[in-house]
């Protein structure tokens, strides 16, 4: 029997004006606070902990135990980040959640606030995507009105003050402690650790910093329970998730499920890939996770399976793509974005993903030899492990991963070139529409 779709965070999305206190309200929304607020902080951590939410942002980190690093209370400030610098190629959960339901969001943010003994969080946003800006403000603007921000939260003494910030746009602001040196007004670059965040962290001080999915899960684990949650989901990959699926399938949008479902199932649920095509390879958490292919379609979706088939469930961002697509151009464009967006702090991140670059268009072009392929996956190995942070090596996963799974296509681009191979309008998901 597939494993069912179940809506938590997406219950409410296609409601009448879903983003509206009031619309979130009448789904029980601010419920949870209210239950939140008459428990101990400490009470907050262990629900969560024992909830097994682990992060939504990539890492899969336990949430509660995050919490439970920040040392105890000294008298100075403590703060809540929330990551949305939604940015990774195919990862696509994030923006919709805070377009639809922006109030589960803050309400999550005022739990885990009060869990920490936060009195200031801000919410760091890209800043491109200004319609969720903007709705993001209104929500915390209504929320301030009604009472459930500000000073005295509903009575109970706890005062939380919650900033929007909106980036000016840099992938590498996703990585927590170059997201904290840009909200201090610095450029975004990561920083060494230790020390790490939860000691000294915004303004030198004790800080978590969560994924919006997993601060948005939250008020449901509060409202429900930890039990039910944990029943979601695997023993060690509990709850459920979004899944964004996009490429070559039938029906692409967010799906919520346990963790644990398939992309087979998946797939069943959205129709399958385009028709008349089949599956060649995808990506199970965004760009930087190394790729999977159709032998794998059984993998469950849980962060130890997928670890165990060689890759990473990350974001849980499944980019499908069918036997029209040259692997070598998907890899070469992903690369090209890395490249871009790399802050050059680092030599093995600044130059290698540069000549990555070089090495992939020859082999594109159908002008590379076979020792570019080595070339490539040495490159590989001089920037994995040795970057400063996660980008570096993300941008290695599907450059190694291609070339163990397609290395035929590799070889090929040493006298044929990718367009030739694998023409263009036949990846294309669109029709071109003729001119009026």
């Amino acid at each position: 029997m597939p494993t069912p779709l179940t809506p938590v965070l997406s219950a409410t999305w296609d409601a009448r004006d879903s983003w509206t206190l009031d619309a979130y309200e009448k789904q029980g929304g601010y419920q949870a606070l209210r239950t939140a607020l008459t428990m101990e902080p400490d009470a907050v951590v262990a629900l969560v902990k024992d909830s097994g939410l682990r992060g939504r942002g990539g890492a899969g980190f336990p949430t509660g135990m995050k919490w439970g690093f920040l040392p105890k209370p000294d008298g100075g400030p403590r703060y809540l980040v929330v990551n949305a610098d939604e940015s990774e190629p195919g990862t696509c959960k994030d923006i919709p959640l805070m377009l639809a339901s922006p109030h589960v969001l803050v309400e999550g943010a005022i739990i885990a606030a009060h869990a920490i003994r936060a009195a200031k969080a801000f919410i760091y946003l890209r800043g491109e995507v200004v319609h969720v800006y903007r709705r993001l403000l209104a929500a915390v603007a209504e929320a301030k009105d009604r009472g459930y921000l500000g000073a005295n939260i509903l009575g109970s003494g706890f005062d939380l003050d919650l900033v929007v910030h909106a980036g000016a746009g840099a992938y590498i602001c996703g990585e927590e402690t170059a997201l904290l040196d840009s909200l201090e007004g610095r450029r975004g670059q990561p920083r060494l650790r230790p020390p790490f965040p939860a000691v000294a962290g915004l303004y030198a001080r004790p800080t978590v910093v969560n994924n919006v999915e997993s601060i948005a899960s939250v008020p449901s684990i509060v409202a429900n329970g930890p039990d039910w949650f944990s029943g979601m989901g695997t023993g060690k990959s509990a709850g459920v998730g979004l899944f964004s699926l996009s490429g070559h399938v039938t029906r692409p949008g967010q799906y919520e499920a346990p963790l644990g479902i398939t992309l087979r199932e998946l797939l069943d649920l959205a129709g399958g890939v385009r028709h008349g095509h089949e599956l060649k390879f995808w990506t199970p958490g965004g760009s930087s996770t190394p790729l999977l292919t159709a032998e794998h379609l059984d993998v469950p979706l849980d962060f130890e399976s997928v670890a165990g088939a060689g890759s990473m469930l990350g974001t849980r961002a499944l980019q499908i793509f069918d036997e029209t697509t040259s692997v070598v151009r998907a890899v070469l464009r992903w690369t090209e974005f890395y490249a871009h967006e790399s802050c050059g702090k680092c030599t093995p991140c600044r130059e290698g993903t540069y000549w990555l670059v070089q090495v992939l268009r020859r082999i594109e072009a159908g002008k590379g030899t076979e020792e570019d392929i080595e070339k490539l996956l040495d490159i590989c190995d001089n920037i994995l492990g040795r970057a400063f942070c996660a980008l570096g090596d993300g941008a290695t996963s599907p450059i190694v991963s291609a070339v163990k799974f397609f290395r035929d296509e590799f070889v090929a681009g040493t006298h044929t070139p990718a367009w030739e191979l694998f023409p263009y309008e036949r990846s294309t998901l669109f029709a071109e529409v003729p001119a009026r």
